[in-house]
């Protein structure tokens, strides 16, 4: 070989190997990055109602639905909508740990809410005894990691509405007892010591006994959530208490401009407190556009049917369908997006900090997610999203998961501390209107 084709030859080797070497060390994918953050980090999700649509359309009664299969093509109920949660798209998310809702609906009151909270309490637990190799009961932040390593999911309990504990302290102590680590401190009404939202302020935050409640969950180690509940309750809780709170499944208001998402003033309370807003992905608290569509459609539905005085149509169904149907394609939903969910976490990130935001997705007690956000396999898609906006792996974790394991073990070190100091509060008398 002469000297020329051996130079041209080596020249190639050189070119090749240097290929080889870029491709060996070319960035992840941000598909790649975001698996292995869900490797090392479990996606807690702050709420999820599936217990409530067992109860509801199978009677709590298990043997009734396969979570192992997709639930997705189950019959649907009238008014209702497909299910979003079972146990391969669960796998298919990369979730690690899920904050089940025992929602009980605010219409039931008394000892009749405590005995349904019980019941779905019970509930979750037959989930983890029926599916054994997919989920486990956790009721610590190290249980939370102890299963994610395990390869299995870890299920915890969430409260939602005071209203559940029937204004007894007594019972709060029973349900931590049983399992639950959060409580919403009211849902879509005023409790006898706390304001709502979506109700007319009766309180302006929290009564005496409200702020007892902020005490007790805080003695117990059970994490106080905001969500629902109206901006001088957020501000009276954030002021009563000693532990991180939650937002379990709000998005933030100046996105959209609905009561239920967290104002700007509350968000920056969060760096001084250590709370997490875990962000819900129900298009009307995600897209102003969306919002005001709803508030329109209802606002149509009123108009066409609205008994027993008004409507156009009252008494005739097939008409007022036909109408309600005709409107609707004269005036489609605005669209919504994964990006516009990542537009509120990235909100939460700017007003209160990376260390203070997650992910509360409100699956199955919202009628719909978002375009490509509509499920619980979709999570990846959201984390990808920030992943292209700029989002560090570190971010991602924290985000993911890690933000809400760190709030929840500061509320265990604080429970910690405040048993160590002396006794449960006293028992104060059950709250009255």
């Amino acid at each position: 070989m002469s000297a020329r084709p051996l130079v041209a030859y080596n020249h190639w080797l050189v070119v090749a190997a240097c290929v080889l070497a870029s491709v060996a060390v070319a960035a992840p994918t941000d598909e790649q990055r975001v698996a292995r953050v869900l490797a090392q980090t479990p996606l807690i999700d702050g709420h999820n109602d599936l217990p409530w649509e067992i109860r509801e359309r199978f009677g709590s009664d298990l043997t009734k639905i396969d979570l192992t299969h997709s639930t997705a093509g189950l019959p649907v109920p009238a008014g209702g909508f497909p299910l979003m949660t079972d146990i391969p798209r669960l796998r298919a998310g990369g979730v690690g740990g899920q904050f089940w809702s025992v929602y009980v609906d605010p219409g039931i009151k008394g000892a009749a809410a405590v005995q349904a909270t019980l019941e779905q309490i019970a509930l979750v637990k037959a989930m983890c005894t029926r599916y054994p190799a997919d989920f486990a009961m956790a009721y610590t932040a190290a249980d939370i990691v102890r299963v994610h390593r395990a390869h299995r999911i870890a299920c915890l309990i969430g409260v939602e509405g005071g209203h559940q504990i029937n204004d007894s302290l007594a019972v709060l102590r029973a349900y931590y007892d049983a399992g639950a680590r959060y409580m919403t401190l009211t849902h879509s009404s005023n409790t006898a010591w706390a304001d709502s939202a979506t109700d007319v302020p009766a309180h302006h935050g929290l009564t005496e006994f409200g702020r007892q409640v902020v005490r007790d969950m805080n003695w117990l180690g059970m994490l106080v959530d905001l969500s629902h509940v109206s901006e001088e309750t957020m501000r009276a809780a954030l002021n009563e208490t000693k532990a991180p709170v939650i937002f379990s499944h709000s998005s933030v208001r100046a996105l959209s401009d609905h009561p239920r998402n967290v104002p700007d003033g509350v968000l920056q309370l969060l760096k001084g407190n250590g709370g997490v807003v875990m962000v819900n992905f129900y298009p009307d608290y995600v897209s102003e556009a969306h919002r005001k569509w709803g508030a329109e459609l209802a606002a149509e539905q009123a108009r066409l049917n609205s008994p027993p005085f008004g409507g156009l149509y009252v008494g005739q169904p097939e008409k007022a369908q036909a109408a309600l149907e005709a409107w609707q394609q004269a005036h489609p939903a605005p669209p919504v997006t994964v990006r516009d969910v990542a537009d509120h976490i990235e909100h939460v990130r700017q007003v209160a900090g990376v260390d203070h935001v997650g992910l509360g997705s409100d699956f199955d007690g919202i009628p719909e997610g978002p375009q490509g956000l509509d499920a619980v396999d979709k999570y990846p898609a959201l984390l990808e999203e920030l992943a292209r906006r700029g989002w560090t792996d570190a971010e991602l974790a924290k985000v993911a998961g890690a933000n809400l394991l760190r709030a929840m073990s500061q509320a265990e070190a604080v429970s910690r501390r405040l048993r160590a100091a002396g006794p449960p509060p006293p028992l104060l008398p059950r709250a009255t209107p």
